[in-house]
């Protein structure tokens, strides 16, 4: 018996600057997980994941990471991505700049 999907984001880093950033609806990359798009239907999930893979003049490393729906949009389910959504932790600077972490 195969396993029920789970809902995904898509994400990657940013390929100049190295940044965490989130696939959106409109076909965006946002370095906010709250505006990623949150892909409910596996098939979709495999098709985005193309179209953000041949993204290469902006991105690498894109790959699937399990979400759920928030208040405010989709959140990481799994301490890595949580841990890559804030950024750095060698010290505060960029995203913990402006985050009460």
């Amino acid at each position: 018996m195969s396993r029920r999907f789970s809902p995904k984001v898509i994400t990657a880093n940013a390929l100049l600057e190295g940044d965490v950033v989130y696939l959106t609806a409109d076909d965006r990359w946002s370095r906010r997980p709250s505006e990623a798009e949150l892909i409910e239907d596996e098939a979709h999930a495999e098709l985005r994941l193309l179209q953000a893979q041949r993204q290469a003049h902006l991105v690498v490393g894109a790959y699937l990471a399990d979400a759920k729906a928030g208040p405010n949009g989709p959140e990481p389910v799994h301490f890595r991505e949580v841990f890559r959504a804030r950024g750095p932790s060698n010290y505060r600077h960029g995203k913990q700049e402006a985050m009460d972490v």
